[in-house]
């Protein structure tokens, strides 16, 4: 038996799918090539940076869906079962809206795929695949190392992408993950994750997907005492609220931490109470002032990212967040246009107040554009939402200030290890936001 994993691109620029130049492993594919029986080959298809051989022979189709790659999802699933190959779907969309994702595919995974893919597998080959499967989230891959020989020669950047929990306690009302996961946080045995980093042929960066590492304190605690021995360089995404906790602090400077996403989301305490980011109030807002000085003393590189769009934003408090973090000086910050993912809070509050765009489906929608906004906000037009926020994006990805950026004696030239991860990454994604901007959803 052989089994065909597809990574879905984006989109395309003009006639051809775009290539990403700053690709990652498709951790999730990774873990289901791990969770497959030895007996049945396993091939992996990266629609971001390959072409797909649809004409090679394969007896199943495994397509991970996310949302932004849903239309390129349903193109290359609707190819295979052109020439008789069944697929089979799963992921964020299929398990947020399994009604739109059901007649692209002869099965779609609902939840996690750790607790049913050898039922998935043993269905297939006795050949009474059923149309659905829906399995409860939980831990990442328990007892199971990723696969990750099949990421070879792929041209993926050198970072190792690893998990230790998903999910997250908090509740903000835009976030997909929230909803994934109920609010839920489930975390891997902290020996099952180092026995994996030691595992590695290779000595890279780790970058720990997590939604939020620091979702619980005490396990990450846990967790970043058990790598202070192994002596590796890490990054991963946690809330503002570390800062409360020095002692969390402090273990995550020694156990290699070099790097953190963290979600600012926007300078406006109105914003921030209406989106329900709690963990940017725990010990009090003065506008991120106290927070911010406490990780530049630890040496952490902030990565900072902001959502806009929000019913207290204007055009003036877009420019307002940039000039902030331009004075932050942040190694990387993301000016996200808020997007209102499907079965969300927000998604159905703008839905039921008529203010979603495109037939209320951007992602499928043939005249949205990556980056453009989807819905009307409250303060401004779409149109002047997207210009503020591709203001921002661009100017602050000048070339002029992504030079000035290095000059940060406590964050960029505090090691030269740190001055080279900014040296490398930071060119790299400001190329990937003048590329993207604008960019069609599939190929079709």
């Amino acid at each position: 038996m052989h089994l065909t994993l597809i990574k879905p691109n984006i989109g395309r620029m003009e006639h051809s799918l775009y290539v990403d130049e700053g690709r990652m492993e498709p951790l999730q594919l990774g873990v289901l090539a791990a969770l497959t029986p030895p007996d049945v080959a396993v091939s992996l298809w990266d629609d971001r940076l390959e072409p797909i051989p649809y004409d090679k022979p394969t007896d199943l189709v495994a397509i991970t869906v996310e949302t932004y790659t849903a239309r390129r999802a349903y193109e290359i699933a609707d190819e295979y079962r052109a020439r008789g190959v069944p697929v089979i779907m799963g992921g964020m969309q299929p398990t947020l809206i399994p009604e739109e994702v059901t007649p692209h595919a002869d099965a779609i995974f609902i939840g996690d795929a750790e607790t049913k893919w050898l039922g998935v597998l043993d269905d297939f080959r006795k050949g009474v695949l059923r149309p659905v499967y829906d399995a409860p989230v939980g831990v990442a891959h328990p007892g199971v190392f990723t696969r990750r020989d099949i990421f070879k020669g792929k041209g993926y950047l050198p970072i190792s992408l690893m998990q230790f929990s998903r999910g997250c306690r908090f509740a903000c009302n835009f976030c997909a993950v929230s909803t994934y996961f109920e609010r839920g946080h489930y975390t891997r045995r902290v020996e099952e994750v180092v026995a994996e980093i030691e595992a590695r042929e290779r000595n890279q960066i780790i970058f720990f997907v997590d939604d939020n590492i620091l979702s619980n304190f005490d396990a990450a605690k846990k967790l970043f005492r058990a790598l202070i021995p192994l002596k590796v360089h890490w990054v991963s995404q946690g809330s503002i609220d570390m800062t409360q906790d020095r002692e969390l602090m402090d273990l995550m400077v020694k156990s290699g931490c070099i790097g953190m996403v963290v979600g600012f989301e926007s300078i406006n305490k109105e914003s921030l109470r209406w989106m329900r980011k709690s963990p940017n109030f725990i010990g009090g807002f003065d506008g991120y002032k106290q927070q911010i000085e406490v990780i530049r003393d630890y040496g952490i590189q902030l990565w900072a990212a902001f959502t806009l769009g929000h019913d207290h934003d204007t055009k003036e408090s877009i420019a307002e967040t940039l000039d902030w973090a331009m004075t932050n000086k942040f190694p990387l910050a993301a000016f996200n246009i808020l997007v209102p993912y499907p079965k969300t809070p927000l998604y159905q509050k703008l839905q039921a107040e008529d203010r979603l765009l495109y037939d209320g489906k951007w992602w499928l929608h043939p005249e949205y554009r990556f980056n453009y906004a989807a819905f009307r906000p409250k303060n401004m037009t779409p149109d002047e939402l997207t210009e503020a926020c591709w203001q921002a994006r661009s100017t602050y990805n000048s070339l002029g200030f992504l030079i000035r950026r290095i000059f940060d004696f406590k964050t960029n030239l505090r090691t030269l290890y740190k001055l080279g991860v900014y040296l490398r990454y930071s060119p790299i994604f400001r190329k990937e936001v003048f590329k993207k901007q604008g960019m069609r959803f599939g190929l079709r």
